[in-house]
């Protein structure tokens, strides 16, 4: 039930379509008639539009997520395992054309194959199953099976969890397969901008676990080198950080992570 009510209530409240909303419905009471009340929906919907897409909103609301987990650092310790989240697939075009197609979360990839043949007698564990109400039923760890040979990768390689639709379930659902030891040192390997939530949701899980972070989408320091003046760029990424901030609130409010914001 906790994974359709997220999908439903993402489905009207992501920030670009709810803003999109709440400014058709301003200039439909405006047209017939309701103006004061239209433009009480239409304007603030006009400003935080404008804002969010030609402002470095984005880009300060990810920071914060982004620079909770430092990157890794190899301490000497062998590596037992590495978890590895799924949501870098795109999983219709790598179904429909039988080629591995991945998003902007391509680096957990990236990471995968190179943590693989860093740590040879590391288990590597990659799950990942099928995060939408609506499609075929395909799981990202079939499509990276099938496709593990494009990493340099046996398939065997790989261990593969593929009923988890979100990551609660990643956590949940790895830690019933796997049963690590106490004494284990696992690394967890996902987004910079995931990485919070996500170990506060391993933790509850009962792992004990590192957190390895890759593809930040920030650049403290070098913003002007970069700069972004897609106005859809900047909404596509706060949709995304958004989301991410409402996760955090509904897993501390549901239970499911110790803390608001983890931190190491």
């Amino acid at each position: 039930m906790y994974f359709i009510l997220s999908k439903l209530f993402w489905f009207v409240f992501c920030l670009s379509n709810f803003l999109l909303l709440i400014m058709v419905l301003g200039a439909f009471l405006s047209l017939i008639g309701h103006r004061r009340i239209g433009q009480f929906f239409l304007l603030p919907g006009l400003v935080a539009f404008f804002a969010i897409g030609f402002l470095p909103i984005d880009e300060w609301s990810a920071r914060t997520l982004e620079t909770r987990f430092p990157p890794w650092q190899e301490d000497g310790r062998p590596v037992d395992g590495i978890i590895v989240l799924g949501g870098s697939i795109n999983l219709g075009p790598s179904s429909a054309w039988n080629s591995l197609s991945m998003n902007s979360a391509a680096d957990r990839i990236v990471a995968l194959a190179d943590l693989s043949r860093r740590y040879p007698a590391a288990k590597i564990v990659f799950t990942g199953g099928y995060g939408s109400l609506f499609g075929r039923a395909i799981s990202e760890a079939d499509v990276l099976g099938r496709h593990s040979s494009q990493l340099g990768l046996s398939q065997d390689r790989i261990i593969y969890e593929r009923e988890s639709r979100n990551t609660r379930e990643n956590a949940t659902f790895t830690m019933a397969m796997l049963n690590p030891k106490p004494s284990e040192h696992w690394l967890l390997a996902t987004s910079a901008w995931h990485m919070p939530r996500s170990m506060g949701l391993f933790r509850k899980a009962g792992w004990t676990i590192e957190a390895y972070p890759v593809g930040w989408t920030t650049s403290p320091g070098f913003e002007d080198s970069g700069a972004v003046i897609e106005s859809s760029s900047h909404l596509a990424r706060f949709d995304v950080i958004f989301r991410e901030w409402i996760g955090l609130v509904a897993a501390r409010l549901a239970g499911y992570s110790d803390e608001l914001l983890p931190h190491p």
